[in-house]
């Protein structure tokens, strides 16, 4: 008897089709050939992965310009049963779309999401100086907005390529400031056993301060240093019930199955009041930490193995 085929998995993603979060999940091998659900939030992203609606969620994490998605980190630190299992990198290039026969002299309002507009801010002082931004959910969004006659649209920051999926005219390319920008894309589930390490890993996790005092950071940051555990991001957040109190976003190199991470999260949890783990994944420079002699899986099973015989006396 032949068996059934296994169900097809769905990936929730920032929509429209065409955005770079869809080009983050095109990098994704097992979401060839799945289900792809379009939504118009991050907020909604993840509630699909919560309620069971989608398998996975791609979200933006990180940009190299303008630094860490606070929204994605506000809510990887406060809903739930969230794991990230990979991560992606999507160079960030912009263009100005408008409708056909639109000049940059006919360009009075131009939308776009409020991080591209800021990172394409200054061509667009220079060459249309006399614009309006009007914000929108994604630059897709914005594209797709120049055809509706109550947005007031001229002109919209939009990814390069929009023009193969809806009839727009591109007027300039490579508006944005820096032309090495990257976005940094996390693939996110629902809580899952961690994968096994690749040797060019990234753990991630969310950790409170005990108290406001002097201090306090420098030895939730000795928790990693002492072991030899690099960080690679580390990001503040107020916790938001009052002053003073905030939680750190950490990406450390390194993989929850190695001896060097695995004793700085126990010292980690030691410290903190609450310790969100978020996840060991491999990362996608595939770059491999560099570890020293004293820091290597060896070293910290000897240490081990040298206190276990102290206490159990074979030592005498």
């Amino acid at each position: 008897m032949s068996q059934s085929p296994a169900p097809a998995r769905r990936y929730s993603y920032l929509g429209p089709v065409g955005t770079f979060t869809e080009a983050a999940l095109k990098q994704v091998p097992e979401a060839v050939g799945q289900q792809w659900n379009p939504v118009a939030n991050l907020g909604e992203a993840l509630n699909d992965v919560v309620t069971g609606y989608s398998d996975a969620a791609m979200i933006a994490i990180e940009n190299s310009i303008d630094g860490g998605v606070t929204v994605a980190q506000d809510a990887l630190a406060t809903i739930p049963g969230l794991r990230i299992i990979g991560e992606y990198l999507v160079p960030v290039r912009f263009v100005l779309v408008a409708r056909p026969g639109t000049g940059l002299e006919d360009i009075a309002v131009v939308s776009g999401h409020p991080v591209a507009y800021g990172q394409c801010r200054a061509w667009l002082d220079d060459q249309v100086p006399r614009h309006r931004h009007l914000p929108a959910t994604s630059n897709v969004q914005a594209a797709r907005d120049l055809f509706d006659p109550e947005k007031g649209i001229d002109a919209a920051i939009a990814p390069p390529g929009i023009e193969e999926h809806y009839d727009v005219e591109v007027l300039a390319e490579g508006i944005a400031e820096n032309p090495d920008a990257v976005t940094r894309f996390v693939l996110v589930s629902r809580t899952q056993p961690v994968g096994e390490p690749t040797g060019a890993d990234k753990t991630s996790l969310i950790v409170e301060l005990p108290e406001d005092r002097a201090g306090a950071l420098l030895e939730l940051l000795e928790q990693f240093s002492t072991r030899g555990v690099n960080l690679t991001l580390l990001a503040s957040r107020p916790i938001g019930d009052r002053m003073g109190r905030y939680r750190f976003v950490i990406d450390a190199e390194g993989h929850v199955a190695d001896e060097r991470v695995a004793d700085a999260l126990l010292g980690v949890k030691r410290f903190s009041p609450r310790v969100v783990f978020l996840g060991s994944y491999p990362r996608a420079d595939r770059v491999v930490a560099s570890i020293r002699d004293a820091h290597d899986d060896e070293t910290f099973r000897d240490a081990r193995d040298w206190l276990s015989k102290i206490r159990s006396g074979e030592d005498a």
